[in-house]
């Protein structure tokens, strides 16, 4: 009796010491699962801060106007080195200039609001840069415009140019030709690029024309003509403008001054409700 009481005396003090070293067992997991989490967390930080970093300057470098300067800035450095290296340091800050000056003229040469006309051959890019201008005359140009809409929106014709000025509306296509080939007229009727009668595109360009100004007419509520012209560029013009089957056809460089000069017959009133009306009514051509 004596003994089963001794050893249940032991099993009792036992069970306080079992369950202290349980406790202190998961106390100090717990603190080891503590200090492993904030560890971790400590770590993850500068990874997370390395990714954010690495994420902002892959948005820059998308960015094509940053590209760009980059590789001009690049271009410079180079030239300018070599230049220095050979020369003096003069004349090698003057060439990293000249080549960020290049490159800048060669691509403003290329850009154009219509992604289609973005290369260095496009006609409509070479008449758009010379329209730009005229802005600050009161002149307002749409580009690449079609003409007219179906119900479907969808349309065969277009308009590279549509100007909308003091002195009227015109439609301009800008056309490139063989410059191989002479361009001739015969009676103010027909048009010839070498062997080749060109009736076609002007009855074309015409047609575009009266459709634009029926369609522009029934929105603002009063007529408006609408002069049809085609800018030739690559052959020699041997006129400054002439009217062929009611178009005006005229050398591609004189598209600004073909504009310049004439009587104002709209009010800026008129100028700003026929463009809005154009915008509504006529749609791109290329969307986006």
């Amino acid at each position: 009796m004596a003994t089963m009481e001794r050893g249940n005396t032991q099993n009792a003090r036992a069970r306080p010491e079992s369950e202290e070293a349980r406790e202190h067992d998961e106390t100090h997991e717990h603190d080891e699962t503590r200090e492993h989490d904030e560890t971790r967390e400590h770590d993850d930080q500068t990874p997370v801060k390395e990714r954010l970093e690495a994420s902002a300057a892959a948005a820059v470098l998308d960015d094509p106007k940053i590209r760009r300067w980059a590789y001009r800035i690049g271009a410079a450095v180079v030239a300018g080195a070599a230049a220095l290296v050979l020369t003096s340091w003069r004349i090698g800050l003057t060439v990293a200039v000249l080549v960020v000056i290049g490159d800048y003229v060669r691509q403003s040469r290329k850009s154009s609001t219509v992604t289609a006309w973005q290369k260095s051959s496009a006609a409509e890019r070479r008449t758009e840069r010379q329209l730009k201008s005229l802005r600050r005359n009161g002149y307002l140009v749409l580009h690449a415009r079609a003409v007219p809409r179906d119900d479907e929106g969808v349309s065969d014709g277009r308009i590279d140019h549509l100007v909308i000025g003091p002195s009227g509306v015109y439609a301009i296509d800008s056309e490139k030709w063989d410059k191989r080939l002479p361009v001739r007229t015969m009676s103010h009727l027909k048009l010839f690029h070498g062997p080749f009668n060109k009736k076609d595109r002007l009855d074309e360009a015409r047609w575009e024309a009266q459709m634009a100004s029926v369609i522009l007419a029934e929105r603002v509520g009063f007529d408006v003509p609408v002069q049809p012209s085609v800018a030739i560029y690559g052959p020699s013009i041997p006129w400054k403008v002439m009217r062929v089957r009611d178009v005006d056809v005229y050398a591609g460089n004189r598209a600004r001054s073909y504009l310049r000069r004439r009587p104002k017959i709209l009010t800026e009133s008129d100028v700003q409700r026929i463009f809005q009306a154009a915008e509504d009514a006529l749609p791109p051509k290329y969307p986006d």
